[in-house]
């Protein structure tokens, strides 16, 4: 892998707005942010002596070294863009071969990783199901390698930690939000390999309160994004509810917070070889700052202000991160009374709450949204591995729940 030099921008540091409830804090406890060196994964097919091919020239994929090991054994090499960095050990790659064979994948991750997702398989790169399991061995959770049996043919078979769900999938989805009557979108900056950094507008309202949604700043992390997905397809069905909640409200979605990771399949970070979820007090990445100045221009311009504020992650277990209660910002217990209400609508469910125990800003996008901005904000985690009508359904029901407390 070749290793991309990139520039260092000047720290920016952003205090909180003052106000009396927050008197009384500490300094914030920041982490670096600066641009980090990372390692630009080469684009290449592998060919093997047996006439087995893998390759990852495609957007997403996560492949970093092949070898054969015998006839039947091959060991896949999967690696992170940089280090020190969260265990989120995403691969995606394809393969195919000369003769029908079944054959053993083993993957290993280095020196810092482990295995993390179950794999799963498509025949067209679209449609992913999970291996069965008796094609598939490992240690168990935070294994060192996994072992994967396959069916290898002439035709393609792709092999991937989730869905892959590359940044053409997220700009037709956006396209078709767009082509509604009542979203507008604005390019807001640029990502570091020059993507567009897009906000859409959904509602007709006079931004007195407006909303604000996003999800992957982290590659991997897809069943965020579907509960994102899910949430907003609620906001903009036509129910004469969603009419009405959309004609009093603005929701702000940033549907693709790192658009490069994704592209490049990093593990975390983005082509700063940086967390963009801890850079939202120094800002000084791209997407985060290009956002933050987006949202604190809008409530400079409008005289309105954020109300609410949603971060869709995924991680080991569904879990919603939220702000210290005893905190109070523009919708005292809005997120308390949200979670209650829309798990109560999921029969057998109940939902895993971890509030802040302290009152200090931390340098993730929750705490931003509601330190600086007094959204009553939380982060929707969702486990990696939580049924996908599950998630719809979670998705869906705080969407609901959400209009319904607001109207």
């Amino acid at each position: 892998m070749k290793k991309l030099a990139v520039l260092v921008l000047p720290v920016l540091l952003f205090g909180c707005k003052s106000s009396q409830q927050w008197e009384g804090q500490g300094p914030i406890q920041v982490v670096p942010t600066e641009n980090k060196e990372i390692a630009i994964q080469e684009k290449e097919t592998y060919s093997t002596p047996s006439g087995v091919s893998f390759s990852n020239d495609f957007e997403g994929a996560r492949l970093n070294g092949v070898e054969q090991v015998n006839d039947s054994l091959f060991r896949v090499e999967i690696l992170p863009e940089n280090a020190p960095i969260n265990p989120s050990p995403w691969y995606a790659f394809k393969l195919w071969s000369e003769q029908d064979k079944e054959l053993w994948i083993e993957f290993t991750y280095g020196e810092i990783g482990f295995h993390r997702y179950y794999p799963k398989t498509s025949l067209d790169g679209v449609e992913y199901t999970l291996v069965d399991s008796a094609d598939f061995k490992s240690d168990g959770p935070r294994s060192k390698t996994a072992m994967l049996k396959v069916e290898a043919r002439k035709d393609t078979l792709w092999v991937a930690a989730q869905d892959l769900v590359g940044t053409r999938d997220v700009e037709e989805w956006k396209d078709k939000l767009a082509a509604l009557d009542f979203v507008t979108t604005e390019v807001i900056g640029k990502s570091t390999e020059g993507r567009d950094l897009e906000v859409l507008k959904i509602g007709t309202a006079d931004d007195k309160e407006m909303l604000m949604v996003i999800s992957m700043q982290h590659p991997p992390e897809i069943t965020g994004y579907l509960a994102m997905k899910a949430f907003v397809e609620t906001i903009i069905e036509d129910s004469p509810e969603a009419e009405k909640f959309r004609s009093k409200h603005n929701l702000y979605l940033m549907p693709m917070m790192n658009p490069d990771g994704v592209a490049n399949g990093h593990w975390r970070h983005n082509l700063g070889g940086v967390d963009t979820n801890r850079d939202w007090v120094n800002m000084n990445q791209p997407e985060v700052k290009a956002l933050t100045q987006f949202m604190e221009s809008k409530v400079e311009e409008t005289g309105g202000k954020f109300i609410f504020a949603a971060d869709f992650h995924s991680t080991w277990e569904d879990i919603f991160y939220t702000i210290n209660e005893d905190l109070k910002g523009n919708r005292p217990g809005l997120i308390p009374k949200l979670i209650k209400r829309s798990s109560k609508r999921i029969p057998g469910y109940d939902p895993n709450i971890r509030p802040t125990e302290s009152n200090q800003r931390s340098v993730t996008s929750n705490s931003y949204f509601f330190f600086v901005h007094g959204a009553e904000s939380m982060t929707f985690e969702v486990g990696d591995n939580t049924p996908r009508d599950l998630i719809r359904q979670k998705g869906e029901s705080t969407a609901i729940e959400l209009m319904r407390i607001l109207k």
